[in-house]
């Protein structure tokens, strides 16, 4: 539809007298946030060793392990000595048991479910004011951020966080980014509006 510039107007079947929302080429350059995606049902994995401090390879020994054990990443963050991964719910209990094992024999693995991930895409020239409004929208409400990762096009930025606030989080974001009517505030060039 792109391709062939045609619009294509995405509905909500549970309110059908909304007038939904447009995709086309041009898009709607006012807007910090194009879109919200949610996706429930996923594991947060950690993965801690102090004892690759400043040692080479922590990452090349993680990754082979979930090769080996043939498990699939969706969101990943990372930091010298730790990396925490998000599963879905596709992924083979027993593979994840081999996994988790695997990891054990040089870093210590904990297991988070009932995670969610909610995913913004938004403005890279904004994304600033977008994580300070979400922040703000988070604090003020409870939402606690367990992870969250920027994708290298910096265009997605996702945060898991407990699947029981996910819709609450949803909601609370729309309402901020699609219907101007932010309880906490909108971030826009630095400054609260």
């Amino acid at each position: 539809a792109l391709k062939a510039d045609i619009p294509v107007r995405v509905k909500n079947s549970y309110n059908p007298s909304a007038p939904g929302s447009v995709i086309d080429k041009v898009g709607n350059p006012e807007r910090m946030v194009t879109a919200i995606t949610c996706k429930r049902g996923v594991t947060l994995m950690d993965i801690n060793s102090l004892q690759m401090l400043g040692a080479y390879g922590f990452l090349g020994a993680v990754f082979a392990d979930f090769e080996k054990n043939k498990v699939s990443v969706d969101v990943l963050a990372s930091s010298e000595v730790s990396v925490s991964v998000t599963l879905d719910k596709k992924q083979h209990e027993e593979d994840i048991k081999a996994l988790v094992q695997n990891l054990s024999s040089f870093a210590e693995v904990e297991l988070h479910h009932g995670r969610a991930i909610l995913t913004l895409i938004a403005d890279v020239t904004r994304s600033s004011d977008v994580l300070a409004t979400v922040f703000r929208v988070f604090s003020a409400h409870g939402i606690k951020v367990e992870m969250m990762s920027q994708g290298a096009s910096k265009v997605n930025i996702s945060f898991i966080i407990r699947e029981d606030q996910i819709d609450d989080a949803i909601l609370k974001l729309h309402s901020c980014f699609f219907e101007d009517q932010c309880d906490v505030g909108f971030v826009e060039g630095g400054q609260i509006r």
